[in-house]
């Protein structure tokens, strides 16, 4: 490794950046060879942020911080949570992409499930390209979602969660925010996909610019839309939140429909995430608003 020197935000988002508009990785694996995203937006967190020992609290013990990850895989370093920085990306999904999944209503459009597999596939890649560029500038790095030991845990609150999220990375990060079927609404909208890598580097944090975890979503701002409910097609999601384990039963036939329609090995679903207010964009105007305006919003009303 090269001796550490600094290192800017422009940078770090020239290497994400240049990746998707370079990598061959980055395809849908179609017949029209067709890119699988054209565009990111990128977050910072603190290691030392508060937020990560609220998550470790209300998901449970097994979910990491960023020091708890990088001192496992990383036990050559000498570091503390303060030289930490949790760097995160948002890739949203293409129009033609989103606007094939709209007219599906029980299982994924084959562009959809293409994105699902490939466009993970190209996820991966990113991680391992900026863990890479960063340790050839000289600062450790690793991709939490990489590692040896990520895994799924039972959860007695959550039905199943993560060592690592992306989507809460991501909300640390100032983001995005989360809506009543558990996705993350951005400045682009539901329909994405995150990474993140973590790197012993300073860099400031994003403020989050949002007062709380479902700021961006019309459900829980004022009571209204919950179009997500509708476009369900297994009644996963309810005014109560995600059934994931109804959830994650669809995907297992969403699987073996893929394979026999589209002659693929592949899965996936997405229908809450298009043909709905906050498909890509925060439907809140006062929170949509604020962001474009560098502030806080003010705080929803209590709902009745």
């Amino acid at each position: 490794m090269k001796k550490e020197a600094n290192i800017s935000v422009e940078w770090i988002e020239s290497v994400i950046r240049g990746f998707i508009a370079t990598s061959p990785h980055n395809t849908m694996q179609n017949e029209a060879g067709e890119p699988a995203w054209d565009s990111t937006l990128v977050g910072y967190a603190s290691g030392i942020d508060q937020i990560w020992q609220q998550y470790k609290e209300y998901v449970g013990a097994f979910h990491w911080t960023p020091w708890e990850v990088f001192n496992q895989h990383r036990a050559e370093q000498t570091v503390s949570a303060e030289q930490l920085t949790v760097i995160s990306w948002i890739l949203p999904q293409r129009k033609s992409v989103r606007m094939t999944n709209r007219r599906s209503k029980k299982y994924p459009s084959e562009e959809w499930a293409r994105i699902r597999i490939y466009g993970e596939e190209f996820n991966v890649a990113l991680r391992r390209h900026v863990v890479r560029g960063l340790e050839q500038a000289g600062h450790a790095a690793i991709a939490p979602m990489l590692v040896s030991n990520w895994t799924i845990v039972k959860s007695e609150r959550f039905s199943y969660a993560s060592s690592w999220s992306e989507r809460h990375a991501a909300h640390a990060a100032g983001l995005g925010t989360f809506g009543l079927c558990d996705g993350l609404i951005t400045a682009k909208g539901k329909a994405m996909r995150a990474g993140s890598v973590i790197a012993k580097i300073s860099v400031e944090p994003t403020p989050r610019p949002y007062a709380n975890h479902r700021a961006y979503c019309l459900f829980f701002a004022d009571g209204t839309c919950g179009q997500c409910i509708d476009r369900c097609p297994v009644r996963a999601i309810t005014e109560a939140g995600h059934d994931k384990e109804k959830c994650r039963q669809h995907l297992v036939r969403a699987k073996e429909y893929v394979k026999k329609t589209f002659k693929f090995e592949g899965y996936g679903c997405g229908l809450c995430q298009v043909g709905v207010p906050c498909e890509a964009g925060i439907p809140v105007k006062t929170a949509r608003e604020a962001l474009e305006r560098g502030e806080l919003p003010p705080p929803p009303p209590p709902l009745a």
